[in-house]
């Protein structure tokens, strides 16, 4: 594996890392710690780093860090693989998923969109600002791993493989965007019993929390079908995915259990997020062409 393989996994990593941190700061409801200022926090480059401000600081301060590294990417592979190779145009959608992000969560804090707020137009910002999230774990998943194993995507000439990779991303898509919404009603307002998500004065938020689950569930046995219908790729990731979905669904329900705790929360989105990179390679793998990644020293 070259050094810019390694660099671009790397900055795969360091970017889950980030997801996790923002996670963090929406959990602790550390979301309007340096207050509607951005990019200063509390009006300062660096403020008084204390309670929900230095969370969401330190999220700030990842976040930049992770997009000078997005971009440091960008540019090496741009000077380094050779035209019309595709780890270029996964490199050139990386920075514009990250930029993105920065955008929406500039956003999101300018508008106030935080802490305890429960505007409709906070439900939409968060899932709005997961798909985005999960189009930057994508793009660069396909990158690193265009680099690494120096392989293309192809168009099988099997329709079925194709219409069931894109299915199923878009159903983990749609997923992750109702864990988004549930996780954000679990923040504003913690369950206390079931039947109360469902009285007459529950917020429509709290009514949502069921989606998730039925939808994971249900995307698990079709995906479960699929697999066997299609088949999958021998690989590393491809193994891993029934064992993530396992995991998932059962940190799912454990979380639930314990009164969804913040570590319990970061456990269930790092799985998460390891199950949408395996998703991605496994889908690249089913889909790829076998062609040489030229990459000058």
């Amino acid at each position: 594996m070259s050094s810019l393989a390694r660099y671009a996994w790397f900055v795969v990593v360091f970017n889950v890392g980030v997801i996790l941190l923002g996670a963090l700061v929406r959990a602790t409801g550390s979301g309007a710690g340096c207050g509607p200022s951005w990019p200063t926090c509390q009006g300062e480059v660096v403020p008084d780093l204390q309670g929900a401000t230095a969370v969401e600081f330190t999220h700030r301060a990842m976040s930049g860090v992770a997009l000078i590294l997005v971009i440091a990417l960008a540019v090496a592979v741009w000077r380094r693989v050779d035209k019309g190779e595709p780890a270029r145009a996964g490199a050139l959608l990386s920075v514009v998923a990250i930029v993105g992000e920065a955008l929406i969560g500039a956003l999101i804090v300018l508008a106030e969109w935080v802490a305890d707020d429960a505007s409709v137009a906070r439900v939409v910002a968060v899932p709005l600002h997961l798909v985005n999230t999960l189009f930057l774990l994508a793009a660069l998943t396909l990158t690193a791993f265009w680099l690494s194993g120096e392989r293309r995507l192809g168009l099988r000439s099997d329709p079925g493989v194709k219409r069931a990779v894109i299915l199923g991303g878009a159903a983990l898509v749609v997923i992750a965007a109702s864990g988004a919404v549930t996780a954000l009603a679990d923040t504003l307002f913690p369950s206390e019993s079931l039947g109360r998500d469902f009285a007459s004065a529950a917020h429509l938020l709290t009514r949502l929390r069921i989606i998730h689950p039925i939808l994971a569930i249900a995307a698990a046995s079709v995906g479960w079908w699929a697999s066997g219908r299609f088949g999958m790729p021998r690989s590393r990731a491809a193994k891993a995915l029934p064992v993530l979905v396992g995991l998932m669904i059962v940190t799912g329900a454990t979380n639930v259990l314990l009164g969804v705790p913040v570590w319990m929360q970061l456990v269930h989105l790092v799985l998460a997020d390891s199950l949408w990179i395996a998703y991605v390679l496994t889908s690249a793998q089913a889909l790829q062409e076998r062609q040489p990644v030229a990459i000058s020293s």
